[in-house]
């Protein structure tokens, strides 16, 4: 515990994360308006072709996580890439020797700290998206806490799948790039062929296993299953960082 409240407490005297958490809370206010907006001006306009009828908050929500996650992402790996180029992960770990304590430390923090905000952006954005879908936008309260709720559980794993990169790469340029290759890009290039083999690998990635959490939907497989995927993933990166740790020299 002593070690989880000192990671608390250099997270939270950073000036930076509270930056980060007021730009992500910007970021899905306004996506999540930007995208209600669409849908709002598509039902009234002239054109028929681009009527979204009625649609839920949650859709809106999952849609704006496309890119408000990357703000998140900072909080993750900063926690640990920060301290690389400072120096002060040398101090850290004089204080806590054993690597695979800091390291859990560090990511039971950025777990629930990302859980946090993930159930502060969630509630931000149900409210921007309702307020501008109007008649446009239909808001079941067991359904929408169910998908604020999913969105938070997908940001606390990526998170944590930021913080085990960020151990193992010690760069945050560089471990943004692969989690941007591995959340989207990767994905994305093995869904341009049409062969089947290849989309199931893109559905074990952690960006395809966490839409499936989110939509909730049973194909290919159901949201627990993107669940344990995701789970999985920040499981690897966590003892990829601890191996990376242990053996480099801080």
């Amino acid at each position: 515990m002593t070690t989880i409240r000192a990671e608390w407490t250099k997270l939270r005297t950073v000036r930076a994360t509270w930056w980060t958490v007021l730009a992500a809370v910007v970021l899905m206010a306004a996506t999540a308006g930007q995208l209600a907006i669409y849908v709002a001006n598509g039902n009234t306009n002239d054109d028929p072709s681009d009527d979204a009828g009625v649609v839920p908050l949650g859709s809106v929500l999952i849609d704006s996580l496309e890119l408000v996650q990357y703000a998140v992402l900072a909080l993750g790996l900063l926690m640990i890439t920060s301290e690389f180029t400072t120096g002060t992960i040398r101090t850290t770990l004089q204080c806590t020797p054993s690597r695979g304590r800091v390291l859990l430390a560090k990511a039971a923090v950025a777990a629930a700290v990302t859980f946090v905000l993930g159930l502060l952006l969630g509630a931000v954005g149900a409210l921007v998206a309702s307020l501008v879908l109007g008649e446009w936008g239909a808001a079941p309260v067991a359904g929408t806490l169910r998908d604020v709720v999913a969105l938070a559980t997908y940001l606390a794993l990526i998170g944590v799948l930021a913080l085990g990169l960020g151990a193992v790469l010690r760069s945050a340029v560089l471990t943004l790039t692969v989690l941007l290759a591995v959340l989207m890009i990767v994905p994305l290039s093995l869904r341009e062929p049409d062969i089947t083999a290849l989309h199931r690998i893109a559905d074990a990635f952690p960006g395809e296993a966490g839409q499936h959490l989110l939509a909730g939907d049973g194909q290919p497989y159901p949201p627990a299953v993107g669940l344990l995927l995701l789970a999985g993933w920040a499981a690897v990166a966590l003892l990829g960082g601890r191996a990376a740790l242990r053996r480099r020299d801080a």
